[in-house]
């Protein structure tokens, strides 16, 4: 695959989790898709494409938004995107009752694939802005 069309899935990637499209990662993602930075919640521990699933759902239920992309970078198999995540976090998230709060969360992802599908995933995800934004944790003043 070209290094435009492994930019492309990981847009279609997610494209179809902003759509609320888990069967979509059926084609999308490798089986034994190995995740090197899951949720920090409990209980998100099924391995590989239905463990990614698991965790889909639940933030789906709960905090129902989008993806954008700001940037991608391209090189070998491998596919770095910036993105700002936004949401509402209207349904349970593992110890966090529904609060209505709107959410950002700026991330940096780098997608491996091979055969066409995402096989592995690293990301830094800005969590405390998000634990802040949600109530969890206090804002500390400038």
């Amino acid at each position: 695959m070209s290094l435009e069309s492994n930019k492309a899935l990981i847009r279609n990637f997610y494209r179809a989790i902003d759509a609320g499209d888990a069967e979509a990662l059926d084609e999308l993602v490798d089986e034994n898709y190995l995740d090197h930075s899951p949720p920090p919640f409990p209980g998100l521990d099924a391995p590989g494409r239905q463990g990614l699933k698991q965790a889909f759902r639940l933030f789906w239920d709960a905090t129902p938004g989008h993806h954008a992309v700001q940037d991608q970078v391209a090189e070998g198999d491998k596919v770095v995107t910036r993105l700002l995540c936004s949401g509402t976090h209207t349904g349970d998230l593992p110890g966090i009752p529904a609060t209505g709060n709107a959410m950002e969360m700026t991330a940096t992802v780098v997608h491996r694939i091979r055969d066409g599908r995402i096989v592995e995933k690293w990301s830094d995800k800005d969590v405390l802005a998000m634990l802040q934004q949600l109530g969890v944790v206090p804002v500390t003043p400038p």
